[in-house]
């Protein structure tokens, strides 16, 4: 189960970021769990969507060691460099297609309650999330955000721009701006329109009592198909996390495991 989850050349590119073990204090002299079987265990904690205490023993790792460790590499920024490594490596193949760049959001219930929650439109007015994505014109996700429920799509749109790294390109410098930017209507606000203008990007935002939501289907489905993969990782399906910072790192993780199956599709 170990190489499934976290095949060797997934391995390759995540164990140069890992942080350096630091003991705690109260530690004493004890020698630090190897850390592809932590990260394996976090692996399969946003596949399976179990709870910490329910990780299986087969590990290796005490799921109390696992979730110190998760919070760990939460706060050293992991997610987010191991996110920017794989999109290098299918930027250096050719393989994101900048042509266009689509964003959309989604709600989710929050069991728990925490920071950057609210309110679902959606769900009642239970207290939830919402996922926010921006993707290549192919569904490979750039760019990721959370906020609360009740947040309007058209707030994202700025950070989730500015959150494209400097990608590799096959030939020429490192590329971070798409041709052109799909959204839907929620996303129709003249500042948003002269703001993506503004930065060399062509805008085609559906505009509200004039454009037929069919007409931009055509693309709107690839974000849509974005947003399935990412909650097809069942720790994303519901928020169980309290604090906002983990669930963007489950988030993160399912979107950089998103790009390695495309990566590794390539390769074979």
């Amino acid at each position: 189960m170990s190489l499934r989850l976290v095949p060797d050349e997934l391995w390759e590119l995540t164990e140069p970021l890992i942080p350096v073990f630091a003991p705690r204090p109260q530690g004493g002299g004890t020698a630090p769990v190897d850390a592809r079987a932590v990260f394996t265990a976090i692996v399969y904690v946003l596949t399976s969507g179990c709870a910490w205490r329910d990780l299986p023993p087969s590990f290796g790792v005490p799921f109390q060691t696992a979730h110190r460790r998760f919070g760990q590499w939460t706060e050293a920024g992991l997610w987010r460099r191991l996110h920017h490594a794989l999109l290098d490596e299918l930027g250096s193949e050719g393989l994101i297609d900048w042509s266009r760049a689509i964003v959309d959001g989604a709600c989710v219930r929050a069991k728990k309650g925490g920071s950057m929650t609210g309110p679902s439109p959606v769900d009642r007015g239970k207290p939830g999330s919402k996922i926010h994505a921006l993707s290549d014109c192919a569904g490979l996700p750039l760019a990721l955000a959370i906020s609360a429920a009740n947040t309007h799509d058209s707030y994202a749109l700025k950070p989730l721009m500015m959150a494209i790294p400097a990608i590799r390109s096959r030939r020429g410098p490192r590329r971070r701006k798409p041709a052109k930017l799909h959204a839907d209507k929620a996303y129709d606000q003249p500042d948003l329109r002269r703001w993506v203008r503004d930065r060399g990007i062509k805008v085609r935002i559906a505009r509200k009592g004039i454009e037929s939501k069919d007409k931009l289907g055509k693309h709107r489905w690839v974000i849509e198909r974005t947003m399935a993969w990412l909650t097809g990782y069942h720790r994303l399906t519901l928020r169980y996390e309290r604090k906002a910072e983990h669930f963007l790192a489950f988030l993160t993780l399912g979107a950089t495991l998103t790009c390695y199956k495309k990566l590794h599709k390539h390769t074979t």
